[in-house]
C-alpha cells in the first residue's frame, strides 16, 4: 500500500465574474472599490419580492467555437463553468493535452442547483400535466451536477468525479476534495471549483427569511459585511475553476505554480438549517490548521465568508477570533455579491492573487463595525499593502456546512 502524502499545487485558474474574467480587470475593480451590484429592473415583475439587488455577469456569451450541438446540454451555470474551465486548462497548458483523457485528471466541482430555466420545462408537466416543453436535454441542464458533468464531457476527462451541491461551500468543498484526492494519490490532477447562475428564485429564498438586502435605491452601498447598518446579502453569479496538481507532476512538465494548497477541513453544525453555529465554525478553522500542521500565528490573512447577514457575520467573526486572534480580514462579497456555489473558488483565487501582489482589498461599505462582531483587524479604506505567506479562505453554507482552506505562497525550489 502506498502511504505517500503528495504535495498539492495550483497550476492554472479560469474565472468568469461580474468584476471581469482575468486578474487585471478584477484587481482594477477591487482597487477602484467598484461594486458590481446593480438594480435588477427585470425583477420589478416580482411585486411581492422586496429585494431588487444583484451582481450579474453582464453580456455573458460563449465564444463561437461552442457550437449549438456542444451547448445543448448546458444551461447558463454549466456554460459559465465550462468556459472558466477552458480558461483554467489553457492557463495550466493542459488544453487539448492527451492527459485529459488518460484517467489521471478528475473533477471536483459544484453549484447550488442546475439551471432554473430547465426546471420550468419540468414544472409545466407537474402544473398543467403537459409535456410540450420537455426536451431530451431538460434534465441534463437542470440536474444539480450539471456543471461537473458538462466539464467532463466537453473536455473528455475519465478520472473520478466529486459533485458538490452544498450551496455556499460548493466551490470550496470542490477545491478541498480535489486537494485530498491528489494528496492521497488518487489523481494526478483535478479540475476544481464552482459556479452559479443568477435567478430570482434564489433571491426569493433569502427574501422570505428576511436575509436579503432591500437597499434598492442605493445598490452599491450594499452588502455591508460586519457593518452595524447592514440589511442583508446580495446575490451574484459566476464561475471559477482551479487546476490542482501533484507537485511532482507539475515539476516534471514545467508547469507554472501559482500557490500550494496546504490545508483543508470541512464539517457540519448539526444544529440548525439556516442559523450558523460559532462552535463548529471554530472547529473547522482549527481543523484546517491541524491538517496543514501549522500554528494560528502563521496565518497572515483571512478571506471572510462575510455575507452581511446578522447571525452569519457575528458567528463567523467570533469563531475566527477564537481560533486565530486579531488577524487581517476582508470580505470580497462586498464587491461581487454572494455567488453561492462559485464564491469559495473565486474568493480563494482572488486571495491567492492578492497574496502574490502583496496588496489586499478592503471590505466595501464597512463604515461602523457591529459591536457584536469580534475585534478582528478589518481591512477598510484603500486596502493594505502587506507581505503574506499563508492565507486562509473560509466559507459557511445553508445546512450548517463549513469549510476552511489554507494556501501558501509558492517560491520556486
Amino acid at each position: 500500500m502506498n502511504n505517500k502524502v503528495n504535495r498539492v499545487v495550483i497550476t492554472g485558474v479560469g474565472n468568469v465574474s461580474a468584476l471581469g474574467n482575468d486578474w487585471q480587470n478584477v484587481k482594477a475593480a477591487l482597487q477602484a472599490k467598484r461594486s458590481a451590484v446593480q438594480y435588477m429592473q427585470d425583477w420589478d415583475q416580482y411585486t411581492e419580492m422586496n429585494t431588487r439587488l444583484a451582481a450579474p455577469v453582464n453580456d455573458f456569451a460563449l465564444p463561437k467555437h461552442y457550437t449549438a450541438k456542444k451547448k445543448r446540454s448546458m444551461g447558463r451555470v454549466a456554460q459559465m463553468a465550462v468556459l472558466a474551465t477552458e480558461f483554467a486548462l489553457s492557463d495550466a497548458n493542459l488544453l487539448g493535452d492527451d492527459m485529459l483523457k488518460s484517467g489521471d485528471i478528475g473533477i471536483a466541482y459544484g453549484s447550488s442547483t442546475g439551471s432554473s430555466e430547465a426546471a420550468l420545462e419540468f414544472f409545466e408537466l407537474l402544473e398543467n400535466k403537459k409535456m410540450g416543453r420537455l426536451k431530451s436535454t431538460t434534465y441534463l441542464r437542470m440536474m444539480s451536477h450539471t456543471a461537473a458533468v458538462n466539464i467532463s464531457v466537453y473536455f473528455g476527462t475519465q478520472g473520478r468525479m466529486y459533485t458538490t451541491s452544498t450551496a455556499c461551500t460548493a466551490g470550496s468543498q470542490g477545491i478541498g476534495y480535489a486537494y485530498e484526492a491528489i494528496r492521497h494519490g488518487q489523481q494526478k490532477i483535478m479540475i476544481a471549483g464552482g459556479a452559479e447562475e443568477l435567478c430570482p428564485t434564489q433571491a426569493a429564498v433569502f427574501d422570505t427569511i428576511l436575509a436579503a438586502s432591500k437597499t434598492n435605491d442605493a445598490p452599491t452601498t450594499s452588502p455591508r459585511p460586519f457593518d452595524q447598518d447592514r440589511d442583508g446579502l446580495v446575490l451574484g453569479e459566476g464561475a471559477c475553476t482551479l487546476i490542482l496538481e501533484n507537485y511532482d507532476s507539475a515539476l516534471a512538465r514545467g508547469a507554472n505554480i501559482l500557490a500550494e494548497v496546504i490545508g483543508f477541513a470541512t464539517n457540519t453544525d448539526g444544529t440548525h438549517l439556516v442559523r450558523p453555529n460559532q462552535a463548529t465554525m471554530a472547529k473547522v478553522i482549527q481543523g484546517a490548521l491541524d491538517d496543514a500542521d501549522i500554528a494560528a500565528d502563521q496565518v497572515d490573512y483571512i478571506s471572510a465568508h462575510g455575507t452581511a447577514t446578522e447571525h452569519g457575520d457575528i458567528a463567523e467573526s467570533q469563531a475566527t477570533y477564537e481560533v486565530l486572534g486579531k488577524k487581517p480580514i476582508s470580505a470580497l462579497k462586498s464587491y461581487t455579491g454572494h455567488t453561492l456555489g462559485a464564491c469559495g473558488a473565486f474568493e480563494a483565487w482572488a486571495t491567492i492573487m492578492m497574496m502574490h501582489d502583496k496588496w489586499f482589498a478592503p471590505t466595501l461599505n464597512l463604515e461602523k463595525l457591529d459591536s457584536r462582531c469580534a475585534e478582528l483587524d478589518y481591512i477598510t479604506g484603500d486596502g493594505r499593502n502587506m507581505d503574506a505567506n499563508i492565507i486562509m479562505s473560509n466559507n459557511f453554507a445553508f445546512g450548517g456546512v463549513n469549510t476552511s482552506l489554507l494556501f501558501k505562497r509558492f517560491d520556486a525550489e
